[in-house]
């Protein structure tokens, strides 16, 4: 059993994870990356654990079937039970060698058994199953099975063999009544907006049924939608986000009434803040809240929260007013804090404040580091550094011409409010309100500290505290 604070194997990186929860306990299989070149094929992990904590790493769980099988690379999946209390794991199967009719490697849907409770997974390639007529045969991936009265339902991420390039992305869905034979219907949801819809996954809380899918095009994030019934119409929340971009393929798990969101945080190319996202990183869990309206809330779960015991001294004073109608005022502590933390800050915004925020990994007079900025008026937080990487010689040549790195919609009005971050090695989450979240990295480390500031307005920094783990 380990303890630590984002979940990576010894020797590679988290993929799609296929969260399950039986007896208290949650079953995380992920897809195993080890970025090795060239590919040696694609295995289902496993990592176990109580409370998001502590994990015990049970390593491999589905292999890759070889180099010659259907299932060279087993992707993304789901795992039920069905009445006889046989576990069946429906997975992707993809061998880059075998082309379908599209010209693109073939993406199957394959099936595998376990009698022994949640191991020992039995390979039935006799059941397994492709594309129907009029879906992309290289598009049929990450099946999400789930129970529907008497019959069982499959959702299958997938596109339409027709109609514009970049708008087919659909999510198909298959019936059965054995888990065995299954039966093409009509698609679940069919919005002819994306290129695909990866990684679904269905739930029903209270009056509310949920859809969840990571969304592939330029925006790369998980999204969510709401239905009063399985037959829609699915609508959008105002912010129908989970998170940046940074935190995709998230899939959702329940016990005791709690819902639990786990995806994975990206790596950048060569380890830079402006390097190119990748595929696959370290796991990471946010829990949901449900508000009223059916809306979603997210925050970091509390067990997690807990386990940082350990006060740190910040130097930063507190209680403090930042006064800064028309300029920049800051304070930044004169300590410097280890690798891992949890920072727990309170602000009260006055009205009108233009922005309000958190260095941190930051230089000892603020020059350099990176920020989490609340930004009342454009009603949004978004994560920030400075300086950029330069891309030639001159000041304005930088990376990633934009006025901040990752941005996420935040109501702000004038009042308290709170705000929590996790910063551990590059990895930082920040969650204001318990409601908003926002993961991204942080390579580069300027400095130690940790700072506040205002710029344009006031604020009344309440509280500041800083809890490491044991």
């Amino acid at each position: 059993m380990t303890d630590t604070v984002f979940f990576r194997p010894d020797g590679g990186w988290v993929g799609d994870v296929i969260p399950f929860q039986r007896d208290g306990v949650f079953h995380l299989w992920y897809l195993f990356d080890d970025r090795e070149v060239p590919k040696n094929g694609m295995p289902w992990h496993l990592v176990t654990t109580t409370d998001f904590v502590h994990f015990e790493d049970r390593g491999l769980a589905v292999p890759s079937g070889g180099p010659d099988a259907e299932d060279f690379n087993v992707y993304t999946g789901s795992v039920v039970i069905d009445d006889d209390g046989v576990a069946h794991l429906f997975s992707t199967a993809q061998n880059p060698t075998r082309r379908g009719a599209d010209g693109r490697p073939l993406q199957l849907v394959a099936h595998a058994v376990s009698t022994t409770g949640l191991e020992g997974w039995v390979k039935h390639p006799e059941l397994t199953v492709g594309a129907p007529e009029g879906y992309e045969t290289g598009d049929w991936r990450d099946p999400f099975v789930f129970r529907d009265g008497d019959r069982w339902r499959m959702l299958v991420a997938a596109r339409h063999s027709d109609g514009p390039e970049r708008r087919r992305g659909t999510i198909a869905q298959l019936t059965s009544t054995d888990l065995d034979s299954w039966i093409p219907v009509e698609p679940f949801w069919d919005p002819r907006r994306y290129i695909a819809h990866e990684c679904p996954d269905v739930f029903r809380w209270g009056e509310w049924w949920y859809l969840v899918y990571s969304e592939f095009s330029d925006a790369f994030c998980t999204r969510y939608r709401i239905a009063r019934s399985l037959d829609g119409p699915w609508l959008a929340p105002d912010d129908d986000t989970v998170d940046a971009r940074s935190f995709y393929a998230a899939k959702t798990v329940e016990r005791d009434g709690r819902r639990f969101f786990v995806g994975w945080i990206a790596t950048r190319e060569g380890h830079a803040d402006d390097g190119a996202w990748q595929w696959a990183g370290t796991m990471s869990t946010l829990e949901a809240t449900q508000r009223a309206d059916g809306t979603l809330a997210f925050h970091l779960p509390d067990e997690f929260l807990g386990s940082f015991t350990v006060p740190l001294a910040s130097g930063v004073p507190v209680p403090a007013r930042l006064d800064g109608a028309d300029r920049f005022v800051q304070h930044i502590g004169d300590a410097d804090l280890p690798d891992t933390y949890l920072l727990t800050a309170e602000f009260d915004i006055a009205d009108g404040a233009e922005e309000v925020g958190i260095l941190l990994r930051a230089t000892a007079d603020g020059e350099e580091g990176g920020a989490i900025r609340l930004e009342p008026r454009r009603h949004r937080a978004v994560f920030d550094r400075w300086p950029r990487t330069r891309t030639g010689d001159e000041q304005w040549q930088i990376s990633g011409d934009v006025p901040f790195v990752l941005e996420r919609p935040c109501p702000l009005p004038a009042g308290r409010h709170r705000v929590e971050v996790v910063v551990s090695g590059d990895i930082l989450v920040a969650v204001v309100d318990r409601r908003v979240a926002l993961s991204t990295r942080l390579y580069r480390r300027a400095g130690e500290r940790v700072g506040v500031f205002v710029n344009g307005g006031a604020a009344d920094l309440v509280s500041l505290e800083i809890r490491t783990r044991p």
